[in-house]
C-alpha cells in the first residue's frame, strides 16, 4: 500500500487540475472496457451462421433460418433476421430491410465513443492549464521578497506544471489507442454485416433461379 500512498502524493503535486484529469482517466477506462465488451458480444461467427442459414433456405425452411439469426443476435444476426422476417423473399425488399436494420443498429456500436474523442481533446488542454497555473505560482514566488530564499517553493510550482502536463498527455495517448482500436472493431463488424447481407441476397437469387429452372423443366 506504500506505493499507492506515494502515487497519490505525487499526483497531488500536480495541483487542482489533477482532479478533472483523474475523472477523465476513470471515464476513459470505464467506457473503453464497456465498449470492448459490448462489441465482443455483438461479434459472432458470421460465416458459420450464414452457412446454416443457407442450408435451411435451400431446404425451404425459412422459419428455421430466421430462428438461427435471432438466436445468434449481434449486428449480423439482426440484419439477416430483418430480411428473413419478410413474407416474400424478394431480393430488393430484403436489401432495403437489411439496410434499414443496419442503419438502426450501427449507432449502438458507436455509443459513447464520442466521450473518448472528447477526452482525447480535453486532457492535453487540462494538462496545459496545469502547466500555466504551476508556472504562475512559481513566478509569483519569485516575485516576492522571500522567493529567492525559498527555492523549494519555486520548484514546487515547476513540478506542478510538469506533472499536470505529463498526466494530460498520458491520459490522451492511452485514450487515443483505445478509441482507434474500438473504431477499427466497429468498422470490421459493419463490413462483415454488409458482406453477409450481400451473401444472403445471392443465396436468395440462387434459390429463385433454381425454382425458375424447375418450373421450365416441369412445363
Amino acid at each position: 500500500m506504500g506505493w499507492l500512498v506515494n502515487a497519490y502524493d505525487f499526483l497531488c503535486q500536480g495541483g487542482l487540475v489533477m482532479a478533472p484529469l483523474m475523472a477523465c482517466s476513470i471515464i476513459s477506462l470505464a467506457v473503453t472496457i464497456e465498449r470492448f465488451t459490448a462489441i465482443r458480444t455483438a461479434t459472432i461467427d458470421s460465416e458459420a451462421l450464414t452457412n446454416r442459414v443457407q442450408e435451411h433456405l435451400l431446404e425451404g425452411e425459412t422459419r428455421q433460418a430466421l430462428k438461427q439469426c435471432e438466436h445468434a443476435a449481434g449486428l449480423v444476426g439482426n440484419v439477416l433476421a430483418s430480411a428473413l422476417r419478410l413474407r416474400v423473399l424478394n431480393p430488393n425488399s430484403m436489401e432495403r430491410a437489411m439496410q434499414e436494420e443496419a442503419s438502426k443498429r450501427t449507432p449502438e456500436l458507436r455509443k459513447r465513443l464520442s466521450w473518448l474523442d472528447t477526452i482525447i481533446t480535453i486532457a492535453p488542454l487540462l494538462g496545459l492549464l496545469g502547466t500555466v497555473t504551476g508556472m504562475i505560482g512559481a513566478f509569483h514566488v519569485i516575485s516576492t521578497k522571500q522567493g529567492m530564499s525559498a527555492p523549494t517553493a519555486i520548484t514546487g510550482g515547476v513540478a506542478e506544471a510538469l506533472i499536470a502536463t505529463a498526466a494530460g498527455l498520458i491520459i490522451a495517448i492511452g485514450t487515443l489507442i483505445g478509441y482507434n482500436s474500438l473504431n477499427e472493431r466497429v468498422s470490421s463488424v459493419i463490413s462483415d454485416a454488409e458482406a453477409r447481407a450481400n451473401q444472403l441476397i445471392n443465396i436468395i437469387g440462387e434459390i429463385g433461379e433454381r425454382k425458375n429452372e424447375a418450373t421450365k423443366l416441369s412445363a
